[in-house]
């Protein structure tokens, strides 16, 4: 599906939050929630992106689509860097991105109908008239598998994975191009997890869209997933097409990660041994010199101390941030 054309660039992407303002109000501490990010998605494709929690997954995410302002870096949609548009020169790149909530119930205002909440974006960039988009609206509940009657109830009459499906036709509502999926299951009933991503697959390939799909679940990241990047700390410490990486991870972080996939099978579970990391994760605020996996790699050498490992390309577009290699 992909036509190894990237729609979406990231080069050198950092954010930093003020974490504490001197008294002089010049020597602020940061939080390095993303800290020099770089990647490509291809048209068409979609990239997982794993880690544990506060690793900068969704950071990553809200600022891509400039829910949050970068600190520093590009952000190049379709050939033209956006990282530094003004609230006017975005809108039109507005319409392109669009993103999928992890929460559906806090995304959705529960003082609107759910035909309200779906037409609002066509509204404001002024897509059509009223009839031509209560008629698109119609569509898109279909398109999501709910009914055109659903359009006149409120979010709360919803379930959780009906909530996330409305969710999902909100961000189709513009004709989008790209979609941050920013852990859109983690909320939802198993049973209705694998529902919620073969629909987003079965929408990826009728209407051509590409994905930032972000994840807790491994096993189901590599369902859906083209390639998958691997962040800690605010570092991209893995990137590799989906097969490549679980055949193959190289990262330590990453093995000790896809050593937690629960395997059904009991002979199997027995010989795939578990990889404990010890030690806690630095502080984002002032992370330690050298590679931030340092102080809980079982592999972890003096260069380790003092320089940090940058991202290389081991071939076939395999690449990790890692001493070893």
């Amino acid at each position: 599906m992909s036509q190894n054309k990237p729609l979406l660039e990231i080069r050198n992407l950092k954010k930093y939050f003020v974490a504490q303002k001197s008294f002089l109000g010049n020597n602020h501490s940061f939080v390095k929630a993303v800290d020099d990010v770089s990647f490509n998605i291809n048209e068409g494709e979609t990239l997982g992106l794993v880690g544990e929690s506060g690793c900068g997954k969704t950071t990553t995410g809200r600022t891509i689509i400039k829910l949050y302002e970068p600190t520093a870096g590009e952000i190049i949609f379709d050939g033209k860097d956006i990282a530094k548009l003004n609230s006017k020169e975005i809108m039109p790149y507005r319409r392109k991105m669009q993103m999928i909530f992890q929460d559906p119930y806090a995304s959705l205002d529960a003082r609107m109908t759910v035909g309200d909440i779906i037409g609002e974006a066509i509204d404001i960039h002024k897509l059509m008239g009223k009839k031509e988009s209560k008629e698109r609206v119609k569509y898109l509940l279909s398109k999501v598998g709910l009914n055109s009657e659903h359009a006149n109830r409120y979010p709360h009459e919803f379930s959780g994975g009906q909530r996330q499906r409305i969710g999902i036709a909100r961000a189709l509502a513009v004709e989008p191009k790209f979609i941050v999926c920013d852990e859109p299951i983690s909320a939802l009933d198993v049973s209705i997890q694998a529902q919620v991503v073969n629909m987003l697959e079965d929408l990826q390939s009728d209407l051509g869209l590409t994905y930032l799909f972000i994840a807790h679940d491994l096993s189901m990241v590599k369902h859906i997933s083209t390639k998958i990047g691997v962040m800690y700390l605010g570092k991209m410490v893995e990137l590799s097409p989906s097969n490549e990486l679980y055949k193959k991870p190289l990262h330590p972080y990453t093995q000790a990660l896809l050593s937690a996939i629960p395997v059904p099978d009991p002979d199997a579970a027995e010989k795939n041994k578990r990889i404990m990391l010890e030690g806690e994760t630095p502080s984002p605020i002032n992370p330690p010199p050298g590679c931030r996996f340092k102080g809980r790699c079982r592999y972890a050498k003096p260069i380790c101390e003092e320089s940090e490992p940058e991202l290389k390309d081991l071939g076939g577009d395999h690449c990790v941030a890692c001493h070893l290699y």
